[in-house]
């Protein structure tokens, strides 16, 4: 039996920037910790095709917009702290990027995809004088299962858990999750303690702080500052869904474009924190009966609904779990803090998978906060109309009679059925990064 706070530990935590390069700086920093030495000959980089398709072209914090999962593995070398885990990259800044800079153009680092690879895989082999060093992360993004210095494993000095533990915890739970049915998800609600409240709303003020700076700066692409201004133009009016849509993209586009300011994930993803918490928060703005404590729930039961649905899914997909995974969970969200049955919490997730299933995911970058404004946009219109009574019917398409048989047809159209889309789209990728 599990508790919201097992599933929290989890699903969600702090990362600073992009959690795909935080995860390769994440695992270069431990090949140098073990190594002792900064100083290498040779670095090489192998990835699965999500995590290279995610980390390919979104900014890395601290670098004033600068990019590339060679940068990234470089600068955990150069100054990471493996202790912060995806907070991995808060000690960079001009001197670390200036030297960085000078290794950069040596040509001394290798990047390559092995396609084999299913789920979060991340692969450092670091080389220097006298040594090779060798750091594996697997499954989850901060999780490494592997350390090995001049072909020694490392087992047990940098492991304060078994390796692998925390994969083989969260393989469990998944399990566990795909067995429940949503009147028990709710339900682990009423497990919350004051840690658990307080733990929310550390993630709802980190999320909104980057929201306020992503409004008031319009760094990255600026949608959420861009639909702001329309908003004091006249020429769009700030109801529900223009709030949520604003919060949401501000927040991802201060995140995507490198901003110093962690976000709180859910489901291993940053973006998806965003889009799991802020929509609710929004629709708190507009209703006074709502106290703090009603907020909070609701956003723990998004977070709850995401981790649902990323058991189907999987960590990185084809499919825009930001959309699909988090929006699901701010349209449960939203419904609960309105008031709604379990009923209508069904009907609301239904609803948004019916509107956003065919969002495919093209990698982290800055216009992903258009996806993350659509999905905050969406979960409030999903959520109102099942309130009123409108559901999709289950005879259309990949709806369900179940929200939790809905959920698992996501899963299966991003895991089976979107295979040769996401090899399609990474070679639509790597093609650009040639020519550019």
């Amino acid at each position: 039996m599990y508790t919201i706070k097992d599933i929290l530990e989890l699903e969600v935590a702090p990362a600073l920037g992009c959690t795909e390069p935080a995860a390769v700086a994440l695992c270069a920093a431990w090949a140098s910790k073990i190594a002792g030495s900064a100083d290498f000959n040779t670095l090489d980089i192998i990835l699965d095709p999500n995590v290279y398709k995610n980390g390919l072209a979104v900014a890395i914090p601290g670098t004033k917009g600068e990019n590339g999962l060679e940068l990234a593995a470089l600068l955990g070398i150069l100054c990471g702290d493996p202790d912060l885990k995806l907070e991995v990259l808060d000690p960079v800044d001009d001197i670390m990027m200036k030297t960085a800079k000078e290794i950069l153009s040596q040509k001394k680092i290798n990047v390559r995809v092995d396609y084999d690879k299913k789920g979060i895989f991340i692969k450092i082999i670091m080389t220097g004088n006298g040594y090779t060093s060798e750091s594996i992360i697997e499954k989850i993004h901060d999780n490494i299962t592997f350390l090995k210095l001049n072909n020694k494993e490392i087992t047990d000095e940098y492991f304060p858990e078994k390796k692998g533990e925390s994969n083989n915890r969260l393989h469990v739970m998944e399990i566990w999750l795909r067995e429940r049915n949503l009147a028990e998800i709710i339900a682990l609600l009423d497990t919350m303690d004051n840690d658990d409240y307080d733990f929310i709303k550390q993630g709802l003020d980190y999320n909104l702080k980057l929201a306020e700076y992503g409004i008031a700066a319009g760094t990255g692409l600026g949608v959420g500052k861009t639909l702001n201004r329309l908003t004091i133009e006249g020429l769009l009016l700030k109801d529900m869904v223009l709030e949520a849509k604003i919060l949401t993209s501000a927040a991802s586009d201060a995140r995507m474009s490198g901003v110093k300011m962690p976000a709180m994930s859910s489901g291993g993803s940053g973006n998806h924190g965003l889009t799991a918490i802020l929509p609710i928060y929004a629709i708190s703005r507009h209703i006074d009966s709502i106290t703090e404590k009603d907020l909070l729930r609701s956003i723990a039961l998004s977070h709850l609904i995401t981790a649902y649905v990323k058991a189907y899914t999987g960590r990185l997909s084809a499919v825009c779990g930001c959309s699909v995974a988090a929006g699901s969970g701010a349209a449960a969200g939203i419904t609960y803090l309105m008031g709604g049955t379990i009923t209508h919490i069904s009907g609301a997730i239904k609803n948004l998978i019916c509107d956003l299933a065919g969002i495919i995911c093209d990698g982290a970058k800055n216009s992903c906060s258009f996806k993350l404004a659509t999905a905050a946009g969406s979960a409030v219109q999903a959520s109102l109309l099942s309130l009123h009574g409108l559901v999709v019917n289950e005879s259309d398409g990949i709806i369900a009679s179940s929200p939790e048989d809905t959920m698992k047809n996501i899963g299966r159209i991003s895991t089976d059925g979107m295979i040769e889309t996401d090899r399609t789209v990474l070679q639509i990728m790597i093609g650009k990064k040639f020519q550019l």
